[in-house]
C-alpha cells in the first residue's frame, strides 16, 4: 500500500494532466464578463449606464430586442458589461465595475440572445 505522500503525488500528477488537455483542447480559452448576483440593482443600474454610454453596445437589451428578456436587472447588466469588455478589451479595459462584475468561463447566452466571447 503507498504511503499518503505518493498518493497525493500520483493525484495530482493525473489532475496536472486533465488540466493541462483541457488547456490544449482549447476549453478554458473563453470568458464573459457578467454582472454579480450578489450586487444591489441600484449598483448595477448604475454601473450598467456608464458601460451603455462608455462603449458597450446596448441596444440588444432594449424592449423587442433579442436580450430585453428575461427583463432582470442583472441579465440587462451581464450584457452590457459583457459588450463594453468585448469593445474596450483591447484598450485596457477590465471586468470590475466596481465589484460589480465576474469573470466566468460559462457561457450566459440564451435563446436569441447571443453574448460574445472574450478568448484569453
Amino acid at each position: 500500500m503507498l504511503s499518503p505522500e505518493p498518493r497525493t503525488l500520483i493525484s495530482l500528477i493525473i489532475l496536472s494532466s486533465i488540466l493541462l488537455s483541457h488547456f490544449a483542447d482549447g476549453q478554458f480559452d473563453e470568458e464573459w464578463c457578467v454582472a454579480d448576483v450578489q450586487t444591489p440593482d441600484d449598483i448595477l443600474l448604475g454601473a450598467m449606464d456608464w458601460a451603455c454610454n462608455n462603449g458597450a453596445d446596448c441596444g440588444p437589451i432594449r424592449p423587442d430586442q433579442p436580450c430585453y428578456l428575461p427583463n432582470t436587472m442583472a441579465d440587462h447588466a451581464s450584457f452590457a458589461f459583457n459588450s463594453y469588455y468585448l469593445n474596450m478589451k483591447s484598450k485596457g479595459a477590465d471586468c470590475y465595475f466596481n465589484a460589480a462584475a465576474i469573470i466566468t468561463s460559462s457561457d450566459p447566452s440564451h435563446g436569441a440572445c447571443k453574448f460574445g466571447a472574450s478568448h484569453e
